[in-house]
């Protein structure tokens, strides 16, 4: 039984995208991870809770295949503040979340570690 659950979470694993924008922060590589982790004997792991198991597949499935989106449909879709899903999908981009962190620090701070051969993490030590 351990097999056929192994194999429906390696499936989904399969099926779930990477967002190549949110680096270290994916659901997909989340996911990848944690199902590595519970499976370290493959499909020769003992599952301790085969209930807790299924119902976490089951959870997964319907984030992945939209199910509440799909049973609940919006009327706009945008955000109370306007924004649309393409905006924040682009403001939660890795690159850009860096780029306002930048923006954020001071002018004098910013000089100093342009200027400095340390490393800024060695700084705040």
């Amino acid at each position: 039984m351990a097999a056929s659950r192994y194999r429906r979470f390696l499936r989904l694993c399969e099926e779930w995208p990477v967002e190549e924008t949110k680096r270290q922060r994916d659901l997909g590589a989340v996911l990848r991870q944690r199902v590595a982790q519970a499976f370290r004997e493959g499909e020769n792991t003992p599952i301790s809770d085969p209930e807790a198991c299924d119902q976490m597949y089951e959870s997964l499935v319907r984030i992945h295949t939209n199910f509440y989106k799909n049973k609940y449909p919006r009327l706009k879709d945008t955000t109370f503040t306007g924004v649309t899903v393409e905006d924040c999908r682009m403001i939660l981009a890795t690159d850009i979340l860096k780029q306002m962190e930048d923006m954020k620090k001071g002018t004098w701070k910013r000089l100093r570690e342009k200027f400095s051969a340390k490393k800024p993490e060695e700084d705040s030590k």
